[in-house]
């Protein structure tokens, strides 16, 4: 089906002073239509750019283009960080699962979505390829679509189509989709994903995200049988899985067989594995990461990430103090999707230290740390001295089970700090 191109200096006139616009993100990100948006930056003013992570230098944050441009970001990527924390942008505390609300119910209605998405097939229809997450109701719902018609991006099975008629102003661009290879595992990784890996099932539906840990989790897996997949997003980490046949999803109630999703990240050899291919079923975020569905699924196993945990088990996984360093992404709705989940794990994996030495265990969290889930969410930790397990413990013997997994050059502090707060930690 032919489509009428024009170029994206001509594209992006479509955009008005006072509008919001809506960026794709992750490997989507439509780089090329956002640079040429940044061109214009002289003819416009009090744009607001709504996202969750895009990938690119986000010039539209940086000066002088910020004077024009005010990114709204319902995730901190690094690529935004210092824009937000500097107070020229800004972020929305919210699940991923509510973002689509924010669109159906035109609490933030959209003017304008920037998109990337394959060339049209013989029926028409383009796919939104590896990024359906928040793009679907807001390609529902905005005024205007603009597409970066891309032949390079993979054809995804699921929801994640639009027909090209749908399509308001389209421009070519032939491009590889951005890559994000693998960094290779350190030993502290390694024992954790060992860890992990042991409190693992077969027949376990697994959600996780990118990473060093969720990859090293993944490579102790090659014992197990008859694992699933449903998930916010995977990456490469899967793939050695899928080809021995250890993820096969048989016991999955909700799309039996099919690894579900709403976005992937990774390397080509990825986006050719997902191109075109049944076995994967991208959907939006709304569903992906509805408690409702996940947890009707068996032995759903949540694998997420903390910055710090305080001796209650408050996790903080967004904030550094009073910074804003990520978001609240779907941690909360995969970590109650397994707790309720028949057989579930909500698993913390981290090591036990930052960078720097300083421990993400803590008899506080920081001043200014959001909560990102309570300390009634939390069942087990993970660092690589051993798990925790939380459920049903009070407050005595979580300060005890935390600081037993904590670096060993701070648990004498530690222990006089929960002694200090909780006298005895024997009950």
């Amino acid at each position: 089906m032919n489509m009428k191109y024009v170029t994206a200096q001509e594209a992006v006139k479509k955009v008005t002073s006072g509008n919001r616009v809506f960026f794709q993100g992750a490997a989507m990100t439509p780089n090329f239509l956002i640079e040429a948006l940044c061109d214009r930056h002289q003819q416009l003013k009090d744009v607001e750019i709504c996202q969750v992570h895009t990938e690119g230098n986000a010039r539209y944050t940086q000066e002088p283009y910020n004077k024009s441009f005010k990114v709204n970001s319902f995730f901190v990527g690094s690529n935004v960080r210092q824009s937000v924390n500097k107070g020229n942008g800004d972020y929305v505390p919210i699940f991923l699962s509510e973002i689509h609300h924010l669109f159906r119910q035109e609490i933030l209605p959209l003017d304008v979505a920037f998109i990337q998405v394959s060339e049209p097939d013989t029926h028409g229809f383009c796919s939104l390829g590896t990024s359906v997450d928040i793009t679907l109701p807001a390609i529902e719902t905005a005024k205007t679509i603009i597409a970066q018609i891309n032949p390079k991006v993979p054809r995804t099975h699921g929801d994640g189509i639009i027909h090209s008629s749908k399509i308001d102003i389209a421009v070519h661009y032939d491009r590889t989709m951005k890559n994000t290879e693998s960094v290779a595992l350190t030993a502290i990784e390694k024992q954790i994903g060992e860890n992990v890996a042991n409190l693992i099932e077969d027949g376990a539906t697994l959600q996780m995200g990118i990473g060093n840990i969720p990859n090293a989790v993944l490579n102790n897996l090659g014992n197990h049988k008859g694992l699933g997949i449903h998930t916010e997003m995977f990456s490469d980490g899967i793939l050695p899985l899928v080809e021995r046949g250890i993820l096969t999803g048989e016991h999955k109630v909700i799309k039996q067989g099919k690894i579900v999703t709403c976005f992937a990240v990774g390397s080509q050899k990825l986006y050719d594995f997902v191109n075109d291919n049944p076995l994967f079923h991208f959907k939006e975020a709304a569903y992906t990461n509805d408690t409702a569905i996940i947890r009707q699924n068996p032995k759903v196993t949540a694998i997420n990430s903390a910055i710090e945990i305080d001796l209650t088990g408050q996790v903080c996984a967004d904030t550094i103090g009073g910074k804003q360093y990520s978001g609240v992404g779907g941690q909360m709705d995969f970590i109650r999707g397994a707790s309720l989940s028949k057989g579930g794990k909500p698993i913390f994996a981290m090591t036990s230290t930052t960078a720097k030495g300083i421990s993400k265990i803590t008899p506080f969290l920081n001043q200014g740390a959001g909560v990102t889930t309570t300390r009634a969410h939390v069942h087990y930790v993970v660092t690589e001295y051993g798990v925790a397990n939380l459920f049903g413990k009070n407050l005595k013997q979580r300060a005890k089970a935390l600081i037993e997994i904590a670096h060993p050059d701070v648990r004498e502090n530690l222990s006089e700090a929960a002694f200090e707060r909780f006298g005895s930690l024997t009950f």
